[in-house]
């Protein structure tokens, strides 16, 4: 295959070779290929056998590879690799499938000579998840003499082997006519996805859109809404999940990042003041999933329910080139409205009063830190959660949605209680609050809540001290409310009437300089 690549008989070039053994000859043939071509020992050791095959499909997209050979590669690959690669990977087996599948080197040639065979030799077939089981693309034939030992045989049958894989590549570089499938894109199964997400999408319907799909783009009627243009200002926010992402992919629980992508677009939107008026969202993978795609479609859906914002479109792009089999992304883009004279920080100053509503936990940010902890403390996301007993493991409890704050502080929105608002995402209170707050002003918080159990753990797992917790969590307060201190009690029976039950006395504000943030008590 190299000398063919190399003499231009065959319109294809090598761009990696990679091996699960160190001492693999083939590495050093890869190597003396130049430094154009990626050439990698990739170790197994401590992987699961998706997680293996996932780092491999990583190296070689990276290499942009199109078409897989696999030269005596004796492992079994996982399902996400094979659906990933489906039609892009081939293999070589000692038989004439599918006489004899499933049996490996001189087993498949003795078993050839006692069944009394005249023929054998070599198959090339494309990889699926039934072991020799693929699509068959080409056939090598070679006589079996009277006599024959089963080494006699291999030796004739590897001989053809080069050969059938080249032709094997040459039958996929002359196609005439290449799909988009081809590609690894399926049209259908993105129509599919359209029209299983739509009742789920319908579920969203509110004053101002229908929530309908399948147009080039979604409306929103302001009027409809209740909103007078001229006096009205719009708000965007888009956000992600991070990493949290890679949990509901490793556990396949993709029930509620969809929530998570929502909560941390519209938590942001009523920040300002506004109410969340529609949503759109971003859906990424290299092999479209339409059972894991609907799932997470559907969390997002009940997002923008909890939200009473419409999911009026969204797009899903299917790139074989640019994911591993089982990854995908999100991105959420949400749009809000607010009167001229109500959008918010307005009139913030000393003496002012500091709220805390409850977090429902990590909600989607540090999560990059969360994995290294759990990785240093040996914990894998199906073992039992040390932080909550409830919990029926460390990945259920982690996955635990974001909470989405909108339905709690409208209310309080529409009956000008609230100077200013502060979403505690990444940088924790230290580094969210400052954002809503004047120079001059100093937040001093007398009466944070204890840390919540994810937390505790969190921080004796991390060694972090109380700024630096303070900077990467939400440590247990997930929005902060400011309001002028005689309308406190009104903002706190606005809140109960929401059905809002953590509610914090967490401080209040004075004339200062300096730090924005000064905690007057360490954490709990």
């Amino acid at each position: 295959v190299i000398e063919a690549c190399s003499s231009d008989s065959i319109n294809a070039e090598i761009v990696a070779v990679v091996s699960n053994k160190s001492s693999a000859p083939i590495l050093d043939k890869g190597k003396a290929l130049g430094v154009t071509v990626t050439t990698k020992f990739i170790s197994s050791k401590g992987l699961s056998r998706e997680e293996y095959d996932a780092e491999v499909t990583s190296v070689l997209l990276g290499a942009g590879v199109e078409y897989i050979l696999l030269v005596g590669y004796m492992r079994i690959l996982s399902k996400p690799f094979t659906d990933f690669w489906t039609g892009r990977c081939i293999n070589v087996h000692p038989s004439l499938l599918p006489k004899h599948a499933g049996g490996m080197d001189l087993a498949v040639h003795q078993a050839v000579i006692d069944a009394g065979e005249s023929e054998s030799g070599c198959t090339i077939h494309e990889v699926t998840e039934t072991v020799d089981g693929g699509p068959i693309v080409v056939q090598k034939v070679v006589k079996v003499e009277s006599g024959e030992t089963p080494e006699s045989l291999k030796a004739k049958v590897q001989a053809l082997e080069g050969l059938a894989f080249i032709e094997a590549i040459a039958k996929k570089c002359c196609k005439s006519v290449i799909s988009y499938a081809d590609a690894g894109v399926d049209i259908d199964a993105g129509n599919a996805l359209v029209e299983y997400i739509k009742p789920a999408c319908k579920s969203t319907r509110r004053a101002g859109c229908d929530a309908d799909l399948g147009g080039f783009g979604g409306l929103f009627d302001l009027a409809a809404a209740g909103y007078d243009s001229a006096n009205t200002v719009l708000i965007g926010a888009t956000d992600g999940v991070g990493t949290k992402l890679r949990i509901a992919q490793s556990t396949k629980n993709h029930d509620s990042v969809g929530i998570d992508l929502v909560a941390m677009c519209v938590n942001d939107l009523i920040v300002a003041g506004g109410e969340p008026l529609f949503f759109l969202d971003y859906y990424a993978t290299g092999k479209l999933s339409v059972e894991e795609a609907a799932a997470v479609v559907k969390g997002i859906a009940e997002g923008c329910r909890q939200a009473g914002c419409g999911l009026i479109g969204g797009e899903t792009a299917e790139m074989p080139s640019m994911y591993a089999p089982g990854d995908y992304d999100l991105a959420g883009f949400s749009v809000g409205a607010v009167d001229r004279d109500a959008i918010l920080p307005r009139n913030v100053g000393a003496g002012d009063v500091l709220l805390g509503l409850s977090s429902s936990g990590i909600h989607s940010n540090g999560f990059s830190l969360v994995r290294k902890l759990l990785e240093k403390e040996k914990l894998a996301y199906d073992s039992g959660c040390p932080w909550d007993a409830s919990a029926s493991s460390v990945g259920d409890s982690l996955l635990t949605p974001t909470k989405i704050y909108v339905k709690a502080c409208l209310p309080l929105l529409k009956a000008s209680v609230l100077t200013g608002l502060s979403h505690i995402t990444g940088g924790g209170l230290l580094e969210n609050l400052p954002r809503s707050l004047p120079k001059g002003v100093v937040a001093e918080i007398t009466g944070h809540p204890p840390l919540p159990g994810v937390f505790k753990w969190m921080q004796q797992a991390s060694g972090l001290d109380d700024t630096e917790m303070l900077r990467t969590f939400n440590c247990g307060v997930g929005m902060v409310l400011i309001v002028k201190g005689d309308k406190v009690e009104e903002a706190k029976a606005l809140l109960k009437d929401a059905g809002e039950a953590g509610v914090y006395d967490l401080g209040v504000l004075v004339s200062g300089e300096g730090e924005q943030v000064v905690m007057k008590a360490p954490l709990e």
